[in-house]
């Protein structure tokens, strides 16, 4: 779980401007931290499926988010998956 410290500071990273929280860049920066806390807990929990529903639809979210940037803006697409280690 993220903490309150923790989500202001991928905000900040990834924010465009001063006070921007609902970019594009900073929703699939704070999926991706969520997504990667939610794949530890399943390693020791293997049959928590009703947290498993919610780590895909995260995981679909941030799909759809990525396809969008893909489309509108190519050169932020490609640093933000080098930021974030995505598309190995």
């Amino acid at each position: 779980m993220l903490t309150v410290e923790q989500k202001a500071q991928v905000v900040k990273d990834f924010q465009r401007t001063e006070g921007d929280t609902g970019s594009s860049e900073v929703q699939i920066a704070l999926l991706t931290f969520r997504i990667n806390d939610l794949t530890g807990h399943f390693k020791t929990n293997p049959k928590d499926h009703h947290s498993r529903r919610g780590l895909l639809k995260m995981v679909s979210q941030r799909r759809r988010l990525l396809a969008y940037i893909r489309r509108t803006k190519p050169d932020t697409y490609r640093e933000l998956i080098g930021r974030l280690g995505l598309r190995k």
